[in-house]
């Protein structure tokens, strides 16, 4: 089944790239697919630290729904995955540069950055939470954080990051690195509260026990998409294409329920 559609998917590409030789308005020269067809490999970018969606085993291997899926993509299109770690805020550059063909790591589909790359439809909804230490017993919101002398830590660049510097007025919003740096910063004392998205901080939670507590509630609801450079229609329609087929499979399923629903692979991962 996957083979034929896949067949079918390629042909619709090359009906595409014809009606762009014609004339048409759609331009498919150095689309991601054939760079990926060129090459006969799949690069993809990720920021491992976002739990549980991109993470290293003790192998160095990347492992985590993310990873999953970009592995999906391999097999549709026939080809390996090779990934490449970078600092979150730099996937977008190494995209833009060629040093990779896809971003897949847990990225908010936002319109500042669609002026950058291209999304694909959205493959996982979430939000933004907010993470106190485990001896803060009696916040309940982030509105009540929000005293000057308080300190907000953020992974630099990302979207939680951006939601901190707009609503905290009177508290320091701290950036750090990634989430990791940013939730042990916390713990040690540096900061008052994380903001992050919030399967991440119910991993940490699971990981961390009574060293911290989410608060209740998320601050904002956001989508996660596949980026990829921009105005690659040809690649993004293929996604798209991909993604109605893969969400909700057995496959895809599988993959939520072991990253999301359990935490049997907690020790299968290290920190970055």
């Amino acid at each position: 089944m996957k083979k034929w559609l896949t067949a079918m998917l390629m042909i619709t590409v090359l009906l595409i790239a014809g009606c762009s030789n014609d004339g048409g308005t759609i331009s498919t020269e150095n689309s991601t697919l054939q760079n990926v067809a060129k090459n006969k490999k799949l690069v993809i970018g990720m920021s491992p630290g976002y739990f549980p969606f991109d993470m290293k085993d003790p192998n160095g291997d990347f492992v985590g729904y993310d990873v999953d899926t970009a592995n999906a993509i391999g097999e549709w299109l026939g080809v390996p995955v090779e990934y490449k770690q970078f600092t979150f805020d730099g996937l977008i550059p190494a995209l833009q540069t060629g040093e990779i063909d896809m971003i897949l790591a847990g990225m908010t589909i936002r319109g500042d950055r669609a002026l950058a790359v291209s999304f694909s439809n959205p493959y996982y909804q979430t939000g933004q939470g907010i993470m106190v230490p485990g001896s803060n017993n009696t916040t309940k919101s982030w509105e009540e954080l929000d005293v000057k002398g308080n300190k907000i830590a953020v992974g630099i660049g990302t979207t939680g990051a951006l939601l901190a510097k707009d609503i905290f007025k009177n508290a320091e919003v701290m950036d750090f690195e990634e989430f990791p740096s940013a939730a042990t910063a916390m713990v040690q004392g540096q900061a008052d509260a994380v903001l992050y998205d919030e399967p991440a901080i119910a991993v940490w939670k699971l990981r961390n026990g009574d060293q911290v507590r989410p608060i209740e509630g998320l601050i904002s609801s956001e989508n996660l998409g596949i980026a990829v450079k921009k105005n690659d229609i040809e690649t993004i329609l293929w996604l798209n294409s991909f993604l109605a087929n893969y969400i909700d499979s057995p496959a895809e399923l599988a993959s939520r329920t072991k990253w999301f629903e359990t935490g049997d692979w907690l020790n299968e991962v290290v920190d970055e």
